[in-house]
């Protein structure tokens, strides 16, 4: 896989109307279908940054693809298929730089949580532990140290916002927002999911600490959407790198928050482009979580 060029936009190469633009993704209307490009944007701490990072898009969809594959038997997803030759002809202008990084999809009606599952008590699980000694409301064991393993993986679901930070809820205000059967569907689901990716990757020398999935409604039926244990949706460390009470370098764009958290920036305005370097090894990241997950 090599794109030298890095894509902000996939206006420039797809023939049909777009319905949505995202952060990261572009969503655009086939009729009976939604097409999802993913284009090589980064984005921390709620804003887009430049320039675009090479192979980010590509990869991340192509972790997605894998993983819905990977995961079909038991999980049913919205993905219908991500091959060229299946697309109308004259959809796709440029077919080198647009193959590895579309999905056709049902379209879904997205259900408005997202469903974080945690194995370890890290980031803000692990702020707000300390201050309270829950996460979510779910009260937790004293004593408990960075980075360590729960018994079993926990439930955490926020509300989601399309404009900042999505708001960390208990359970029981999810019941409130979806009716208690689609909250236990999605706690359910949610959970099989990654205690599924949690032992693929401990067999690939990878920990998977948390990560976050969406779903979303078809004729009534619950179905998994959006992106899946993709470095954007995912917190993975190299098994070599964990230890207790530290910051564990994730392998994702850790690089892009550490420059911008050392910076001067303030983060309440358009911060300056990012370093080549940074960029650079931004995009190394990703590659190496693409081929330690996938063998590509």
């Amino acid at each position: 896989m090599s794109q030298e060029t890095a894509i902000s936009t996939a206006a420039d190469y797809v023939n049909a109307p777009l319905l949505y633009k995202g952060k990261v993704r572009e969503i655009y209307d086939l009729g009976e279908h939604f097409l999802i490009v993913v284009t090589d944007r980064i984005s921390a701490f709620d804003y887009v940054l430049s320039p675009a990072v090479p192979d980010k898009g590509n990869v991340l969809n192509q972790v997605s693809k894998f993983w819905f594959a990977q995961t079909a038997d038991f999980m049913e997803s919205h993905l219908i298929h991500a091959d060229l030759e299946k697309l109308p002809a004259g959809l796709i202008r440029d077919a080198d730089i647009m193959k590895h990084r579309f999905m056709v999809t049902k379209k879904a009606q997205r259900i408005d949580i997202e469903c974080v599952v945690r194995g370890y008590i890290t980031g803000g699980g692990w702020r707000q532990y300390q201050k309270t000694g829950e996460i979510n409301g779910i009260k937790l064991p004293e004593g408990m140290r960075k980075n360590e393993k729960f018994p079993q993986p926990i439930f955490t679901p926020a509300a989601k916002n399309d404009v900042g930070h999505d708001e960390d809820i208990s359970f029981e205000r999810m019941e409130e927002l979806v009716g208690k059967e689609i909250a236990a569907e999605l706690r359910e689901k949610s959970l099989k999911l990654y205690e599924y990716a949690h032992a693929y990757c401990q067999e690939r020398g990878i920990v998977l600490a948390d990560t976050k999935f969406e779903f979303g409604l078809v004729d009534g039926k619950v179905i998994l959407i959006d992106e899946i244990f993709t470095p954007d949706s995912s917190r993975f460390w190299a098994k070599e790198n964990y230890e207790l009470d530290i910051e564990i370098d994730s392998m994702d764009k850790e690089p892009v928050r550490t420059y911008l958290s050392n910076s001067d920036w303030d983060k309440n305005s358009e911060p300056n482009p990012l370093p080549a370097s940074v960029v650079e090894e931004t995009s190394r990241r990703y590659r190496d979580i693409l081929n330690r997950l996938t063998g590509v």
